[in-house]
């Protein structure tokens, strides 16, 4: 149902219950005052900070000679010949299945991690408070009927410190050999390394054009994410109670639902490629907005004496999801059905 049906059929039914109370009904008031608890309330974090560092592998890889490796599967250095001919034999590689393409060495260089998987984090209970306040009207066949008003609040904490899976995003350039020759054979735990004297196969010392590769999972982000928000909330609503004893009540309502969270939101992450991992980042955001949708509810009273009572009851309620990014992270608050239980007092006036 849309949340504008919801609002016009709540203030409709709402003006009908006050404006056409039974020719002498009595009235009762009845305030109470409720620890609420909240559950299926979940946060979604996407994305990726835009300035997550990268580990640097090739710096811990050196050639034979000592010289660090300027690629991340390779190397194409300049040998003792200054690269005759445009020529070197000072280059290496780590996997010729993979690596050989045509009459060309592919050696590659990381640009960036890809978007993440998407991680969702739970923690319930949530806990907080309700304030209702019901007016009646007795009516003559038993039942009671009104408006049911409350505002409430609860304390959201969510946190996930999964690991998330993304793609590594390379660049691939590509080093001729001469047509009919053969590179020597590399695997990755023999990977190849010409010497810088020689001699060797040779590769030219310059690549073609590079061109964009993506390693799937080649990344993993590790750290932690957190969102914590103040969740302010009333509703309105046209409410039905019927005796089930001389003792209980049970009352059942829908209506109007209106919700602002206030959102702060979290994250230390660092990517790790090859067991490397990139320098950590930590950062931060916070944001609100107000939500509107509807929710229905039902409560049983326990009457302690003519004016107190023990309330216990139960809300679903739907106003929404909250989208927000917070420097490139996508953070969604789900509150599209949750589930209140709350557990209160209430006095009859």
């Amino acid at each position: 149902m849309k949340t504008t049906h919801v609002l016009w059929l709540t203030l409709a039914t709402a003006a009908a219950l006050l404006s056409q109370p039974a020719a002498g009904a009595d009235t009762t008031n009845c305030l109470s005052l409720s620890a609420r608890l909240g559950f299926n309330v979940s946060a979604r974090f996407k994305g990726l900070d835009n300035n997550l560092a990268l580990p640097l592998p090739v710096a811990t890889r050196t050639t034979p000679r000592g010289d660090a490796y300027n690629y991340a599967d390779g190397y194409v250095l300049t040998d003792i010949s200054g690269n005759a001919g445009g020529q070197t034999w000072y280059w290496g590689y780590d996997n010729s299945s993979r690596q050989i393409s045509g009459n060309n060495i592919l050696l590659s260089r990381t640009t960036g991690v890809g978007q993440p998987s998407t991680t969702t984090a739970e923690d319930n209970p949530q806990w907080g408070g309700e304030l209702m306040d019901r007016f009646l009207f007795r009516s003559e066949r038993g039942f009671n009927y009104g408006l049911e008003a409350a505002i409430n609040y609860t304390r959201l904490s969510m946190s996930d410190n999964s690991p998330l899976l993304a793609n590594l995003n390379r660049l691939t350039y590509p080093f001729a050999f001469t047509p009919g020759t053969t590179p020597p054979a590399a695997t990755p735990a023999a990977p190849y390394q010409g010497s810088y004297e020689g001699p060797g196969f040779v590769i030219s010392d310059t690549p073609g054009a590079p061109f964009p590769t993506t390693v799937p999972g080649g990344a993993v982000v590790v750290g932690s994410r957190e969102l914590q928000a103040d969740l302010w909330g009333v509703r309105l609503g046209p409410c039905l109670e019927v005796p089930l004893s001389q003792q209980f009540d049970l009352s059942v309502s829908a209506g109007l639902a209106a919700a602002v969270p206030d959102v702060q939101v979290s994250w230390n992450e660092a990517a790790l490629v090859n067991g490397a991992a990139g320098a950590r980042l930590s950062g931060s955001g916070s944001g609100s907005t107000l939500m509107v949708g509807w929710y229905a509810g039902a409560n049983l009273a326990w009457q302690i004496s003519e004016k107190w009572s023990a309330i216990a009851g139960v809300q679903f309620q739907d106003v929404g999801t909250y989208n927000h990014s917070f420097g490139g992270r996508d953070v969604e608050l789900n509150l599209s059905s949750s589930i209140f239980v709350t557990l209160g007092i209430g006095y009859s006036f």
